[in-house]
């Protein structure tokens, strides 16, 4: 067989297979890594917004004696750029908002996700 007949064949069947078992391999093990880092992320993504919001939330009172009542009001009163998204349902109009036992100091307490999953952890992300 000539040089040049060669060069026209190709891949076999075989060397196909084989290259596509290599590539499947490492997938399976490169997967599972790639969304337990996705999870993980927006784990940490959440415990920060929750901090950040509870804190404005605690200055706010801090400053005027009451709690907001709207969690809108603590970008309008500049204590907030903007209401953060909460990472598992893709929206910032999620949060659920827990009202003070006295509700003559306002609306917004405390906040959770509303998210009805569960963390890696095994507790609900609506429990932090």
């Amino acid at each position: 067989m000539s040089a040049e007949m060669r060069k026209g064949r190709g891949f076999t069947m075989i060397e196909l297979l084989v290259a596509l078992a290599i590539v499947a391999t490492i997938l399976s093990l490169a997967a599972p890594r790639y969304f337990n880092n996705i999870d993980k992320t927006k784990e940490s993504v959440l415990r920060e917004d929750l901090y950040i919001l509870r804190d404005a939330i605690d200055k706010f009172y801090s400053d005027k004696n009451k709690y907001p009542n709207l969690l809108d009001d603590l970008v309008t009163e500049k204590y907030l750029r903007n209401i953060p998204v909460d990472p598992f349902t893709q929206s910032s109009h999620s949060w659920v908002v827990v009202p003070p036992t006295d509700p003559t100091l306002g609306a917004v307490f405390d906040v959770h996700s509303s998210a009805p999953n569960k963390a890696r952890d095994g507790t609900w992300y609506k429990d932090w």
